[in-house]
């Protein structure tokens, strides 16, 4: 599409948004007191926010321009923050992760589909490069230290090696006729060329010959100029000429070169625009800089003099730490700043009052009282929408939309060319900034001497109670005793090493594993309406395969894949995967990375035993954490994670070392702030055999995992038994009843499926599919093999 439809998309989604920001002013600023109402408002706000989600990654994938992508991502932060808010609300709302959607998508006429959360493309493909650098880097190191598994060699069978050998005898057979004619042809070429000279054309009939090919070339060069020039005025340029590119040579399809095209097109845009800041940059700080820093000067001495005028002296200049000359440079009045430090002085002497006080209760302390009990007064004023970060964030941008790109003619704008008023604004704040840091050295000198002349305050005087401060400091390190153990020595190497080198040993050790490319659609599933129907009721029924799609989106990729979102969403620091052997917890853990271009860092029994005691635990933890800080977005990945908090009694060392994380994990999740995009994920099994206290208090979020239903096992258009045939190689045929074995196959997991469809579709069976088709009892008999999902099991995880 051309870049004026993606532009359409745009303001018909921002006009959306603003509706929807709207209702919010009216409708959840409002106390409610109904829950049934509360949750259906809710509910409506967060299946219209994804599907304004869904239009703005769209928008955001395809547009050129630069400054408009910037501002169509800030919406895009802003509302994917605004749906983990409200999801936040829905489940303290109504005390689960899952939700009954079926009458608000039935009354805004949606599919269950339009649920899905939508991941944006930004994720991955603004970091592109970077991933691919780290995977061939990390590729590299798994390969000088032999970690790699190789690849098996397969031997071939006499037919196939016949097959090999007939093939590439036919290819030199061909080659050499081929040659042969080119010879015959060359030889009778020659023979019609000696013809010709022989029968010499007269120069007029030569001269006719030669304006004919001159004037047809002339001819086609000018029509294919006036073409292009019509094409570049209809935005049409890139896809005729990847057409024509496909006509002439037949080398790649229009689409393949569309892309290509459009790819080298953005990255020439981005190439442009950090040119274009480069040069604004100079010329702002070329024709505003000297009457900036002239502004600057004259308002920090118009500062000093009213502080000195009230005060009676001249302030000190404030360090670079507090801001420097920003402190100074307020809008208050003279008597403002006057009241501030008045208030200041009364605080302090306050505080000093309240210290000699306890001192004095310290020492004489007073009989004790009973304290008197004082009723609470509790007043239901119904429910509120809680304080939110996102919506000041989406009005910000709102109002950006309305002032620069609302009435913009976007078809005339073919070249996709910046704004240089919006380039002058960002840049100026960083000009600014610049030259405050100039003035401020400059004028700080200036104050210390007027100080001299004035006041007669000089330097060395600050300089001698700095160093008595400095010597006190000292005297009192002497007289601290050295703590006991190398935990600070630990540290200091950390500190020391770099991060490619703390890169290379967490991956030589198996601390840190390759992602395996798996997106989080290919976890297949289908919504059950029975569900929903349970739900009504006020059963808690297991959540389905969508749902556990749609809660590991919500609380794994979207706050790793984007900043902005992490540091102000409700912050979820770590996720627990519970459910029966072969659900696909592995398989979710390596979608989370794959979906948010995270590192993955995996603690077992056998990586922790690498580090034993406490000290060696406390250092691999710190390596992790300095790692994954420096190339987040990063998971920590913890499989059968209740053997850390397991009730019985541990066997073998490394066991022992691997249930010491217990109390370690508490502190690796408090040094992890909300800049730091970092996820804990823990997997288990069995998390009914585990301690439960503190096993539930170190996972924030825990996730229920089903097995199979039905509709997943047999659907209507993909069901797991006919992908996993299809995928090994097999054939559907109607002695194959995929009905059957979707009966057949229930309590049973995806694992056991797979399992089955590789032990029953070996080599030999695929050679003999052509005269022996696949029959249902072949996987039945494989699959009675296995034990299922028991009820009881089921319960317990319930």
């Amino acid at each position: 599409f051309p870049t004026s439809t993606y532009c359409q998309i745009w303001a018909d989604t921002q006009r959306e948004l603003d509706a929807m920001l709207q209702r919010e002013r009216e409708e959840f600023l409002q106390p409610q007191e109904d829950p049934e109402q509360v949750m259906k408002m809710l509910a409506t706000a967060y299946v219209q926010y994804l599907a304004i989600l869904r239009k703005l990654d769209e928008a955001h994938a395809h547009l050129i321009h630069q400054q408009k992508r910037a501002a169509v991502r800030q919406a895009l932060d802003g509302v994917m923050g605004r749906i983990l808010e409200i999801k936040g609300e829905m489940v303290a709302l109504e005390k689960s992760e899952c939700h009954s959607m079926a009458d608000i998508l039935l009354e805004l006429q949606r599919v269950p589909e339009d649920i899905e959360i939508p991941i944006p493309k930004y994720f991955i493909k603004e970091n592109l490069g970077i991933l691919q650098y780290r995977e061939k880097y990390l590729h590299e190191i798994l390969l000088n230290a032999g970690l790699l598994e190789q690849e098996a060699v397969t031997a071939m069978t006499l037919e196939e090696g016949i097959r090999v050998i007939q093939v590439a005898e036919r290819a030199r057979q061909g080659r050499a006729r081929a040659a042969f004619m080119r010879r015959i042809y060359l030889e009778e070429k020659r023979q019609s060329q000696k013809q010709e000279q022989k029968m010499a054309k007269s120069p007029d009939d030569a001269a006719t010959c030669i304006q004919k090919v001159w004037r047809g070339h002339r001819q086609r060069k000018e029509t294919e100029r006036l073409r292009e020039e019509e094409m570049i005025f209809l935005g049409m340029f890139l896809f005729i000429h990847s057409f024509y590119f496909f006509l002439h040579f037949q080398s790649l399809p229009p689409d393949l070169e569309v892309m290509i095209s459009l790819q080298k097109v953005n990255v020439l845009e981005g190439e442009v625009q950090e040119r274009a800041n480069f040069s604004f940059r100079h010329e702002l700080r070329a024709a505003e800089g000297p009457h900036i820093k002239e502004t600057f000067q004259d308002e920090i001495t118009q500062c000093f003099l009213e502080c000195r005028h009230i005060t009676g002296r001249f302030p000190d200049y404030p360090p670079e730490k507090t801001g420097g000359s920003k402190a100074l440079i307020v809008e208050k009045h003279p008597e403002e700043i006057v009241e501030e430090l008045a208030a200041k002085k009364a605080k302090a002497e306050a505080e000093k009052n309240e210290k000699d006080k306890k001192v004095k209760e310290a020492k004489e302390p007073a009989p004790e009282k009973k304290p008197a009990k004082v009723e609470k007064q509790v007043v239901d004023e119904g429910w509120k929408m809680g304080p939110s970060n996102f919506l000041l964030m989406l009005e910000e941008g709102s109002s950006q939309y309305q002032v620069f790109w609302e009435n913009r003619d976007n078809k005339s704008d073919f070249l996709q060319d910046h704004d240089p008023e919006l380039i002058k604004a960002g840049e100026r704040e960083e000009v600014e900034e610049e030259i405050r840091v100039q003035v401020d050295e400059v004028m700080e000198e200036k104050l210390l001497r007027v100080k001299e002349v004035v006041d007669g305050e000089t330097g060395p005087g600050q300089v001698k109670a700095v160093k008595e401060k400095n010597s006190g400091e000292k005297k009192e390190k002497r007289h601290r005793k050295p703590r006991k153990g190398g935990h600070e020595n630990l540290m200091m190497s950390l500190a020391c090493r770099s991060i490619d080198s703390l890169y290379q040993q967490l991956a030589e050790e198996r601390l840190l594993i390759q992602v395996k490319n798996v997106n989080l659609s290919d976890y297949m599933g289908y919504n059950d309406g029975l569900r929903s129907l349970l739900r009504e009721t006020g059963a808690q029924p297991m959540p389905s395969i969508p749902e556990v799609r749609q809660l590991v989106a919500l609380y794994g990729i979207l706050p790793l894949g984007s900043q902005t979102v992490h540091e102000n969403a409700p912050l979820v620091k770590s996720l627990l995967l519970a459910g029966p052997a072969g659900v696909g917890k592995k398989m979710l853990v390596h979608a989370i990375c794959t979906e948010a271009g995270a590192n993955l860092f995996s603690l077992t029994p056998s990586n922790t035993g690498k580090y034993p005691g406490r000290e060696g635990l406390i250092m691999m933890l710190h390596m992790i954490l300095k790692v994954g800080k420096e190339l987040q977005p990063s998971v920590v990945w913890i499989g059968d994670t209740e053997r850390i908090y397991s009730k019985g009694a541990t066997k073998g060392e490394e066991e022992v070392n691997f249930k010491r994380l217990a109390r370690l994990l508490p502190q690796f999740l408090r040094a992890l702030k909300p800049k730091d995009r970092v996820l804990l994920v823990g997997t288990t099994r069995r998390p009914f055999d585990a301690n439960l206290g503190p096993f539930c208090k170190v996972y924030q979020k825990i996730i229920l995992i089903p097995k199979p239903d039905y509709l997943t096992r047999f659907g209507k258009c993909f069901t797991l038994w006919k992908h996993y045939i299809l995928q090994c190689g097999g054939t559907l045929t109607k002695l194959l009843n995929l009905n059957c074995l979707a009966q057949v196959s229930d309590g049973f997991t995806q694992g056991h499926v797979v399992d089955v469809v590789h032990t029953v579709l070996t080599e030999l069976r695929l050679l003999q599919m052509a005269r022996k088709p696949l029959r249902t009892a072949e996987f039945v008999t494989s699959l009675a093999r296995h034990d299922p999902v028991y009820n009881e099991e089921e319960e317990a995880f319930q």
